[in-house]
């Protein structure tokens, strides 16, 4: 199923159509500030699974990232963050930016392994953080990528739906996506260090 959706004013009934497709186990594509993600309800195993199974990778060892909706989630599933890191993050979200927390124990159990870390994003994108808000907790993100190494990432919502209709249950169309992906800045040591450079310029 494909669904149009504007970034300026997402149609609330649509949001909550989607939800409910998360709240019961559904994929879903979407847009946010850089690419197109592909994620699902992050307390619901199966959902997590399936995108794993998909994406060829065990949940424990990926680099799956959590899609927030503001900062109430970061104390959520993350152990506390010194304030110097912290006046970096509201500084940069939201943006198109990921940053690596030190996990705490609400991160569901299948996600953490032997890792004890959690990718966190609160993208610049009003589709994706009206359904995470109205959802009530974040969901998984990994990003939709393209066959063309050259391209490395889909960008065409309609293209999008063709390739991941089998597993995803929506497709959300919000415009065309970019090719860049996010700034990854790892925030677990002392001074916050850029593990990918991507979209976005983060001021320090």
């Amino acid at each position: 199923m494909l669904v149009r959706l504007f970034n300026e004013n997402p149609n609330p009934r649509e949001v909550r159509k989607i939800v409910d497709i998360l709240r019961n186990g559904g994929v879903i594509v979407y847009p946010t500030d850089t690419v197109y993600g592909l994620g699902c309800d992050i307390t619901n195993q199966k959902a997590v699974e399936k995108v794993a199974r998909y994406k060829g990778i065990q949940i424990e060892k990926s680099n799956f990232s959590f899609i927030c909706s503001d900062f109430s989630h970061l104390s959520d599933y993350t152990k506390p963050i010194p304030n110097h890191i912290f006046k970096i993050i509201r500084k940069n979200l939201p943006g198109p930016f990921t940053f690596i927390l030190n996990a705490n124990n609400s991160v569901p159990r299948y996600f953490k392994g032997k890792k004890k870390t959690v990718g966190i994003r609160i993208p610049d994108n009003n589709i994706i953080r009206e359904i995470v808000s109205e959802l009530g907790n974040p969901i998984m993100s990994t990003s939709v990528h393209d066959e063309d190494e050259i391209l490395e990432y889909t960008t065409d919502p309609e293209l999008i739906h063709e390739k991941y209709g089998e597993i995803a249950d929506v497709v959300i169309d919000g415009g065309y996506g970019e090719l860049v992906p996010s700034t990854i800045i790892d925030c677990t040591a002392d001074e916050p260090a850029i593990v990918r450079q991507g979209k976005g310029e983060w001021e320090y």
